[in-house]
């Protein structure tokens, strides 16, 4: 019977998780249907069939993480199956003969061994234990990936409480047992051991090993713990890599937003029946596309031995989600209309926060956009996305005094800080970037020209 991997969604994943089932058990599953989603390093994917047949077994749950190449599940050749949970399955029966059998031989004999690998959700096979969290012969219900994390970082799998089915550790126990433990690292230095017994935390618990028990007293009272997300720990560990590794520099130039605002306000009322409005964050979008096809210094990237001067403008919007943020790409935006990029911006945008994007709409980007004027952030400073080599933060348009015709009048201004890998640029070329985005949003007409 053919079995549904964990595929290789992107060139490094290397593991995925397996966040929904679209299938049951005993239905039947055609060639190319969804049958489930799969949460990689980037973005949840649509896992579609390759087989004809009947959903026979589930092998890997929901929320579960494994590493690619990892069966997730089998197909049948499409007979039906004998009703689940009442006729015990074929190979389940060798395995309850064999009990008396091992009863009226000599002493105890081992209990059916449990496949390694696989844990609780086998179902028949391995009926529950008694003392929650163990299974046979005290082993911990765990999955591969868990138990390969505890070792990588040296926990002791038998002091994690398992949140799985049944008590099974999954890899959100160890991730949490690895925080625990960092924190107590990063904690003040305890007071000394022998002053631990007058702790009365500490004093009733009496079995296990110590480090467990000095956990819980670690976490404050009023704080919740909240396991790191796949996105989460993505976008952490890429921005902090940034911030190591990219010398930043940050230029700010403010913007008479006035004529932008004014402009987009006769372009939506000339366009009202074609598709969504067109937002300040699409104007500059354009805007961007055009100046970064007359500065191709701008549009680049750090290869460790070289920079990279794209020929393609691929622009990155930054979108934030509920559990992290996510950089969606619009290719070619130069050859594109400030229609065509509003559209594909907001359609982006609509499915990042969906989970729906594909790897292609997530790759490829050569400079990213990141406006927080939606949330009337005056001015701010974006960490660049590696390897790009910058990054424009764009502000909320306010009314402010600015200078026209030498006279101060009430006006609108907007404040653009460009952050810049200083490894791929200097100073006078950013400079010259920003100062000709600038004169170009103040005469907007010319974005679409």
């Amino acid at each position: 019977m053919p079995e549904i991997i964990m595929p290789r969604l992107s060139d490094t994943m290397e593991e995925g998780t397996l966040s929904r089932w679209f299938k049951r058990e005993g239905d039947m599953v055609r060639r190319g249907d969804v049958i489930a989603e799969i949460e990689t390093d980037k973005a949840s994917m649509e896992l579609e069939a390759y087989d004809e047949g009947r959903l026979t077994r589930i092998l890997v749950q929901e929320g579960d993480t494994v590493p690619i190449g990892t069966p997730v599940a089998v197909i049948g050749d499409g007979e039906p199956e004998p009703p689940a949970g009442e006729a015990p399955p074929a190979e389940a029966e060798p395995e309850e003969r064999a009990e008396p059998a091992a009863e009226a031989g000599a002493p105890a004999a081992a209990p059916p061994p449990e496949r390694e690998g696989e844990a609780a959700p086998r179902g028949h096979a391995v009926p529950p234990q008694a003392p929650p969290g163990r299974g046979p012969g005290g082993r911990v219900p765990t999955s591969p990936l868990a138990r390969r994390i505890a070792r990588e970082h040296g926990i002791d799998i038998t002091t994690v409480k398992g949140s799985g089915p049944g008590g099974r550790i999954v890899r959100a126990d160890v991730e949490a047992a690895i925080a625990r433990r960092d924190r107590e690292k990063a904690a003040p230095p305890p007071a000394a051991p022998t002053e631990r017994p007058a702790e009365p935390a500490a004093a009733p618990a009496g079995r296990g090993p110590i480090v467990h028990e000095t956990e819980a007293p670690s976490l404050p009272e009023d704080a919740d713990e909240v396991p790191l997300n796949r996105m989460r720990r993505l976008t952490a560990q890429r921005l902090t890599r940034s911030v190591q590794e990219a010398p930043h520099f940050y230029l700010t130039s403010v913007v008479d937003a006035e004529p932008l605002l004014a402009y987009r306000a006769e372009l939506n009322a000339a366009l009202a029946d074609r598709g969504p409005k067109i937002s300040v964050t699409d104007l500059i979008l354009k805007a961007c596309a055009v100046m970064l096809r007359e500065h191709r210094a701008l549009n680049a990237s750090w290869a460790e031995t070289r920079i990279l001067r794209h020929h393609r403008v691929n622009l990155g919007l930054a979108v934030a989600l509920d559990d992290g943020l996510i950089v969606p790409v619009i290719h070619d935006a130069d050859r594109k209309t400030l229609t065509e990029i509003a559209n594909e911006a907001h359609d982006l945008a609509q499915r990042a926060r969906t989970g729906r994007l594909t790897l292609d709409e997530l790759a490829g980007g050569t400079f990213t956009v990141s406006n927080l004027g939606p949330f009337g952030i005056d001015h701010f400073t974006a960490v660049i996305n590696p390897p790009q080599a910058a990054i424009l933060a764009v502000g909320a348009a306010k009314p402010q005094p600015v200078v026209r015709d030498g006279e101060v009048r009430p006006g609108v201004t907007m404040a653009l800080t460009l952050s810049i890998d200083h490894r791929v640029l200097d100073g006078a070329t950013g400079a010259a970037f920003l100062a000709d985005l600038k004169t170009l949003l103040e005469q907007p007409v010319r974005i679409v020209v």
